[in-house]
C-alpha cells in the first residue's frame, strides 16, 4: 500500500459567505492524498496502472475555478466526491485551505479536511 500526495496546489476562487469573497475572490490551497496498491505500477512501469497526477491537478483546478460555493464544506465535500468517483482509490483525503480569510485578526488559513474510505 502506498500514498500519492499532491500538496499545496494553489488556485484562485470565488467561494465564501461575504460579498468580497464572491466578487474579489481569494487564494485556495488544496492537498490530495490517494492511498492505493503501488505494487502493480511499480512492476509494470506503466502510467495506465497508476494515477496521472497532472489529470488530478486539472480536475481540482476546474472544480475550484469554475464553481462557486457559499461554504467550505460544500467546496471540500464536492471536490472529494468528484475525485473519489474519478480515481477509484482505496482511501482518499482532501484538504482545502482558504488563505487570508476575511475577518479581523491574523490567521494564515482556515482548513477543512474530508476523507473517503472503502468499506
Amino acid at each position: 500500500m502506498g500514498k500519492l500526495l499532491l500538496k499545496n496546489m494553489s488556485f484562485y476562487g470565488y467561494h465564501g459567505v461575504s460579498e468580497a469573497e464572491k466578487v474579489v475572490g481569494t487564494r485556495f490551497e488544496v492537498d490530495v492524498e490517494i492511498e492505493y496498491n503501488t505494487q502493480k505500477p511499480a512492476k509494470s512501469g506503466k502510467l495506465s496502472d497508476t494515477f496521472n497526477y497532472e489529470n488530478i491537478y486539472k480536475m481540482v483546478d476546474g472544480f475550484i475555478t469554475i464553481h462557486k460555493f457559499h461554504l467550505m464544506e460544500s467546496l471540500t465535500e464536492g471536490l472529494a466526491d468528484l475525485l473519489w468517483e474519478s480515481v477509484k482509490a482505496d482511501n482518499l483525503t482532501v484538504r482545502v485551505r482558504k488563505t487570508s480569510p476575511p475577518f479581523p485578526g491574523h490567521i494564515d488559513s482556515v482548513e477543512l479536511e474530508v476523507k473517503r474510505e472503502t468499506k
